[in-house]
């Protein structure tokens, strides 16, 4: 299955690393030299610049050199095309399940089983 290219995909895949999420979770705290950000990982040199390029590429990071010194900085607003894409779906789910539970409510006389122990256990609270 080919990459996709699309600027979104490109945010959720470098989202999906455990490893590249950790790098944005440090570049919160402000900018880190490369060697800075690879310290806590178990993984080598070219990994660490693989991860970086997938982060630089989804504009999530920015790469800067002063002399022989490589840093990085978060891009914040790298995430604003994912922040929008779930803001946007979170809407229409949200709708659909307002929906089912109307639906549900229909069909048991408007009175949906709770989700506490007492509706778990098959009695009412009256009952305990």
């Amino acid at each position: 299955m080919p990459i996709a290219t699309d600027p979104l995909s490109r945010i959720f895949f470098a989202l999906a690393d455990p490893t590249r999420r950790a790098m944005l979770e440090r570049l919160a705290a402000g900018p880190q030299t490369v060697g800075e950000l690879a310290a806590p990982f178990a993984v080598s040199r070219p990994a660490i610049s693989q991860h970086l390029g997938v982060l630089e590429e989804a504009g999530l990071i920015e790469r800067t050199r002063q002399g022989q010194w490589r840093s990085c900085a978060l891009r914040p607003e790298g995430l604003d095309d994912a922040e929008a894409w779930v803001a946007e779906h979170r809407a229409a789910w949200q709708s659909r399940f307002d929906r089912l539970d109307e639906a549900l409510a229909g069909l048991t006389g408007g009175a949906l089983p709770t989700t506490g122990d007492d509706a778990t256990h098959g009695r009412d609270a009256s009952e305990a």
